[in-house]
């Protein structure tokens, strides 16, 4: 287990978050649109041919990397290892990005940079509510499932992820381009998720005030949504507000019909939010709390 590399890298993307220079995610996104240009069909094949070459590249640089930082000191092995570790990790920007729409001037435009969603016609109970649903569900898969995997494989297990990760937002959508195209990495994010969105629901319900409401929330609406994973943090998060998520939003010029998460006992609305960002807190010290646990006793 690879506790004393996590604490770390948790640690610096707190204290730093984004470091100024291009991104991991920015360089895979790269290559994601690079293949789609080039190779291109709405067949499944392509798609899972994508999904293979960027995983093995991931996998083959991040184990490269690894094997020369071997060669180092430890303790120069481990800083740089965990500054790596840290760029998988979104803890400070995800905050920050939704916190935004607490004070933008234009809060449809700064959400359009979170969801893809259509946000010109959105209410504000509407922008509210995306940004509760985007802190939840983000949660897990910029916070806690990194950190799953990095606690797992170590630096290759956190790259892969988040390889994967970037294939679902990328090109995982049920539109006419993307339905067998993107098929591969929808599944493939499905599988990856499983344990890490449970993790997070349970994470969610732990710092909320009424935790009872936040459980019985999560065991009845956790799986009332098309995917498999994202509707538990988001109906743990329902519940320990208690407001009420989810329902039809409009995508790419469509309409789509979602199920309701949770129960109107509040009002989506800043109130709400800021409530909902005042976890980070309490999500800090629990992480940190465990991984320094770990670290001692491994």
């Amino acid at each position: 287990m690879f506790f004393e590399l996590a604490a770390l890298a948790y640690l610096v993307d707190l204290f730093f978050g984004e470091f100024p220079c291009k991104h991991p995610v920015v360089w895979m996104g790269d290559f994601i649109s690079a293949f789609e240009r080039r190779f291109y069909a709405d067949r499944i094949l392509p798609g899972a041919l994508l999904v293979t070459g960027l995983i093995a590249l991931t996998l083959l640089i991040s184990v490269t990397l690894v094997t020369l930082c071997g060669l180092l000191p430890d303790w120069l092995s481990l800083l740089i290892l965990a500054m790596f570790a840290s760029t998988g990790l979104a803890m400070n920007m995800l905050h920050e990005s939704v916190a935004a729409l607490l004070t933008a001037d234009q809060p449809k435009q700064a959400l359009a940079y979170l969801v893809s969603r259509d946000t010109q016609d959105m209410s504000d109970t509407d922008i509210y509510k995306a940004g509760l649903e985007t802190w939840a569900e983000n949660l897990s898969d910029g916070v806690i499932a990194p950190l799953f995997y990095l606690l797992l494989f170590g630096l290759p297990g956190l790259a892969v992820y988040k390889a994967i990760n970037t294939l679902d937002s990328m090109i995982a959508y049920k539109t006419e381009r993307y339905f067998y195209f993107g098929k591969t990495a929808a599944i493939i994010d499905d599988i990856a998720n499983v344990i890490p969105a449970r993790l997070t629901a349970l994470l969610i319900v732990s710092l909320a005030q009424d935790k009872q409401r936040a459980w019985q929330c999560l065991r009845h609406d956790g799986k009332k949504m098309e995917s498999p994973n994202a509707g538990h943090p988001i109906a743990a998060m329902a519940g320990a507000l208690g407001v009420a998520l989810g329902g039809d939003a409009r995508y790419h010029g469509r309409i789509k019909h979602k199920p309701t998460l949770g129960l109107p006992v509040h009002p989506v609305d800043k109130i709400a939010l800021t409530k909902a960002l005042q976890m980070k807190t309490g999500i800090n010290l629990i992480v940190l709390s465990l991984l320094t646990a770990g670290a001692l006793l491994s």
